[in-house]
């Protein structure tokens, strides 16, 4: 019984010697039996195992750098941009004579872009922190121009109390976006449990837009057929307001093709807008599972915000600039959705992948302020009669980068 009691203190005297000071591990499991030792083995793994993963938790602060490639995924933004017509018809018929449809601002395809993303992140013992984040891209971009053809046609652009062709028959017509996209947030954070972290806080996005149309390759001689300065040869003065009317295409190739050489024009049509949202947002973070040093979780994040949308244009009429502008203000919704992938390199630094997906719904893209401008030939002016926020834009695309956790 003695021995037993003996046996029994020994292994108690030895695991807490195991807790507080680990060198006399080696010596107190000499002294036992050899299932004694195992067991002591064993729990010296678990100690090992437990300090390792309070180690992880124990930093408050994070910061995460990464690389951010988001592609638009959709133009919602239903606006023809070049029609075309045979070219047997006159100059004066483009105006009102039945088009058909060669390229329609839906069909512009952006692509990827790529831009930087960092966040700051502090979680205290109470379970309350907050967190900082941004990130941008910028210049998603595409391009797409439809002509010159052989037989020739009419490339047309139509807006309100405006149209436009190419000048000569070399020409074709040519539109291109270009998008850009920033964000910054501040949240106050709230730890539910291991697997669930509430937050809510204020953020800001800027959405700009841009489209601009042109003319390619640019005018090489002044268009003087387009104003009556000049007719095919052998016209009379009296003539020259007829033929001016009734203008073919092929025509642009003759006389009135020739002129004051220029160096070009600037594009017949640009518009831009600028969306700024100011808003709340609320969201939840969760972590999906954990096997070891891998983990991967979520997070939903949904907001309100005040849309203060600008558009601004300049348009060319008779190769001359006019510009207008409009602003308004108007609610606009934002919804977002991450996964996340992060292995844990070593204590403090971890390896991040991820998915991200963006909405954000009730902006100004500058395609659907065409018709939200109107061009008055006599006297010649323009003028913005509003700004469009009837359109929406997704983004997605995927993160990869580093956590330092201290």
């Amino acid at each position: 019984m003695a021995i037993k009691r003996y046996r029994l203190k020994s292994l108690t005297g030895a695991l807490w010697l195991v807790i507080g000071c680990t060198p006399f591990k080696t010596a107190l499991s000499a002294e036992l039996p050899p299932q004694g030792a195992q067991g002591i083995d064993a729990a010296s793994k678990s100690i090992e195992i437990l300090s390792f993963n309070e180690s992880k938790s124990a930093s408050p602060w994070s910061l995460s750098v990464e690389a951010i490639a988001l592609k638009r995924s959709n133009n919602s933004v239903n606006q023809p941009l070049i029609s075309t017509l045979p070219g047997t018809s006159t100059f004066g018929e483009t105006l009102n004579a039945p088009t058909t449809e060669a390229f329609n601002s839906n069909q512009f395809q952006q692509g990827a872009a790529v831009g930087p993303k960092f966040t700051l992140e502090y979680l205290g013992d109470s379970g309350y922190g907050f967190e900082l984040s941004y990130f941008n891209v910028l210049n998603w971009n595409a391009t797409n121009t439809v002509g010159p053809a052989n037989p020739g046609n009419w490339y047309i652009m139509k807006a309100p109390g405006f149209w436009q062709t190419q000048d000569f028959a070399y020409q074709g017509m040519t539109w291109g976006s270009t998008t850009s996209l920033y964000s910054a947030e501040a949240n106050a954070t709230l730890k539910a449990s291991d697997s669930f972290t509430f937050l809510a806080g204020f953020r800001w996005f800027q959405i700009n837009d841009n489209l601009v149309g042109s003319l390619t390759p640019a005018d090489q001689n002044t268009p003087l057929w387009k104003t009556g300065g000049c007719a095919p040869a052998g016209s009379t003065q009296e003539q020259i307001a007829q033929v001016v009317l009734n203008t073919t295409l092929s025509q642009t190739t003759q006389a009135c093709a020739s002129g004051i050489g220029i160096a070009g024009y600037p594009p017949f049509w640009s518009t831009s807008t600028r969306n700024n949202l100011f808003g709340l947002q609320l969201g939840v973070q969760g972590k999906l599972f954990e096997i070891g040093r891998l983990s991967f979780g979520g997070l939903v994040k949904a907001g309100v915000f005040n849309n203060r949308a600008t558009q601004s244009d300049w348009v060319s009429m008779k190769k001359t600039m006019y510009s207008s502008s409009a602003t308004t203000d108007h609610v606009a919704y934002a919804g977002e959705g991450i996964l996340h992938l992060k292995y844990l390199i070593t204590d403090g630094i971890s390896i991040k992948m991820g998915y991200q997906l963006l909405w954000l719904d009730r902006m100004a893209l500058a395609p659907g302020q065409i018709p939200y401008v109107y061009s008055g030939s006599n006297p010649t002016s323009l003028t913005a009669t509003g700004v469009n926020v009837g359109s929406n834009i997704l983004f997605q695309g995927g993160t990869v980068g580093l956590q330092y956790s201290f």
